[in-house]
């Protein structure tokens, strides 16, 4: 059994950080008068923290997952997403993490040695589920591959396979380099700003079309298609 997993994250929606990556700015070291300095901070302090707070869409420690996209071989994508807004997701990822992770284990208890098949899966989407799972005090399941190598059996990462384990490829080129369509007009840097946009629907279906697209370079790769 294949299956096919992908994640889309957002910054942290804690207050409690957004005042320590506050009170961290800082002028440049060569700010030494106290109207310069008091000039910079008016004039970058919002951009300092905004800049801080959108790194952590990518550290499992603070950002949040808004939603899992996953397929079981040709079967259509599911996704889990239960926030409907960005200050939901602090409330809510624990019970969606909770959600997926039970219906995750009835699917999989079907079948024998799954093959887990994403892009950037390795260090990202497993890595951050495994993290945000710790974080939401929800037990990671047993079934699912957390601490795999790129070259380890019951894991496939698109990426890597292409690029190798220093280098990068997005879905999207790689795709295209591939004879499929592509990712369309959005991509992973849209998510946020859909998401504080309230177009949450949208990131969700774009969740979902991540899914079913890696699944057709998977099997291009592999010559199955």
């Amino acid at each position: 059994m294949n299956v096919y997993l992908d994640i889309e994250t957002i910054p942290t929606q804690r207050d409690d950080l957004r005042a320590e990556f506050a009170a961290a700015v800082k002028p440049p070291a060569n700010y030494k008068k106290p109207d310069t300095i008091a000039e910079w901070m008016h004039d970058n302090r919002d951009i300092e923290v905004a800049e801080a707070i959108a790194k952590t869409s990518f550290d499992g420690a603070y950002g949040h997952i808004l939603c899992i996209g996953v397929a079981f071989d040709d079967q259509a994508p599911e996704v889990f997403c239960s926030a409907t807004s960005a200050a939901d997701a602090p409330s809510s990822e624990p019970l969606m993490l909770r959600a997926f992770i039970d219906w995750f284990k009835a699917k999989v208890d079907q079948y024998d040695r799954p093959l887990f098949i994403g892009h950037n899966l390795i260090e990202f989407d497993l890595r951050f589920l495994f993290q945000r799972s710790i974080v939401c005090g929800i037990a990671p399941s047993a079934y699912i591959p957390f601490d795999k190598r790129p070259w380890d059996d019951g894991v496939y990462d698109t990426m890597v396979k292409w690029a190798g384990t220093k280098n990068r490829v997005g879905l999207d080129k790689l795709a295209k380099a591939l004879g499929l369509q592509g990712k369309g007009g959005i991509d992973g840097s849209m998510v946020w700003p859909m998401v504080q946009e309230g177009r949450i629907k949208e990131v969700c279906d774009y969740c979902a079309a991540d899914v079913a697209l890696t699944r057709e370079v998977y099997k291009r790769m592999t010559f199955q298609a």
